[in-house]
């Protein structure tokens, strides 16, 4: 039985979205549908609306921070039941049979799939998507602040969980924003000595409200040097180019600069910054989904959740225009209001 849905779609690159109705077609065997409450706008919205990657799809639904409640499933979902309240990030879909897959890192998989990507996205009343990528949500996080975690929450968390960082670590976060004030709250409950730097004196005391210990002015001269050899970990969340040098001569031996931020320049990087000290810059997409239930469980346990404003979706199109303008604080979330 196929199922028409309502969303909200660009017909173009760059385009306004329009109501837009579409099938979702026969319920595959590993699907879940999800009734849509809630959806976070992330940056990535923005980049596949524009098509700025190369890779987008005509006619465009967004969203990739959903949450909602099951109402369907396939017959070989797993481990869901309908009624329960799950979210989706960024991934819909991975092979479960390569080596990827098989070795718990699905979100590397080569045949993943993106919920924006080739499929409609949660800006809608119904998305659907393989049971794996079908995070259950703990009971004590909030649905309509809950998305955010599962795009921008993974990416921050991620790198936690590869490094193996310990909490007598010595943590550096790049950028108070989307992905920054989250980064900073995972780091400060992890145990770890949290070191924020940014732009602008104007957001010390936010961020030290978010859990950094320390707030560097990257503006001001020498800040970099006055930190040299001293972090095991920076974590760079944004999208403009970084003093490469300047960074890993902060880092201690075998510290590690690890990038999120999508920076669409070359990264410019000395060999002797890396070799004295045995240094490494490294980076990282979002999580498979194991690391995004633990994610999601130590969220609900130290009570991290993004800071948000919220927008019906009905009003989606001044939501994307509030994005845009740099003044979101910090993240965006639509609510259904059609479903």
């Amino acid at each position: 039985m196929s199922t028409i849905t309502h969303g909200y779609a660009a017909s173009i690159s760059k385009g306004t979205l329009e109501p837009f109705e579409f099938d979702l077609g026969e319920l595959g065997a590993e699907d879940v549908e999800i009734k849509v409450s809630h959806c976070g706008i992330c940056h990535s919205d923005l980049s596949m609306l524009d098509n700025e990657w190369g890779m987008s799809a005509y006619p465009f639904v967004p969203g990739h921070e959903v949450t909602g409640t099951v109402t369907a499933l396939g017959p070989q979902a797993k481990g869901l039941t309908i009624g329960q309240r799950v979210g989706v990030g960024w991934s819909a879909f991975s092979c479960l049979s390569c080596h990827e897959c098989l070795s718990g890192n699905h979100h590397l998989c080569a045949q993943a799939q993106g919920t924006i990507v080739g499929r409609h996205g949660g800006f809608a009343d119904r998305l659907r998507a393989q049971w794996p990528w079908v995070r259950p949500l703990p009971d004590a996080l909030d649905p309509v602040s809950a998305g955010p975690l599962l795009c921008g929450g993974i990416t921050v968390f991620a790198p936690l969980l590869m490094h193996s960082i310990l909490p007598s670590s010595r943590v550096g976060i790049i950028g108070i924003g989307g992905l920054g004030h989250m980064a900073l709250q995972f780091a400060s409950k992890w145990g770890c000595e949290v070191h924020a730097f940014t732009t602008s004196d104007s957001k010390e005391a936010e961020a030290r409200r978010l859990g950094a210990h320390f707030v560097h002015n990257t503006k001001q001269d020498g800040v970099l040097k006055k930190l040299a050899g001293s972090l095991d970990l920076i974590i760079s969340t944004i999208n403009v180019p970084l003093d490469i040098p300047g960074l890993l001569g902060t880092l201690s031996p075998k510290g590690r600069l690890h990038v999120v931020g999508a920076v669409l320049k070359p990264m410019p990087v000395p060999a002797f910054g890396l070799i004295s000290g045995a240094k490494e810059i490294s980076g990282s997409p979002t999580g498979s989904p194991t690391a995004i239930s633990t994610m999601l469980d130590f969220s609900a346990r130290h009570r991290i959740a993004p800071i948000i404003e919220t927008f019906p979706m009905s009003k989606v199109n001044d939501a994307l225009d509030h994005l845009r303008s740099g003044n979101a604080r910090y993240r965006v979330v639509l609510v259904n209001d059609h479903a």
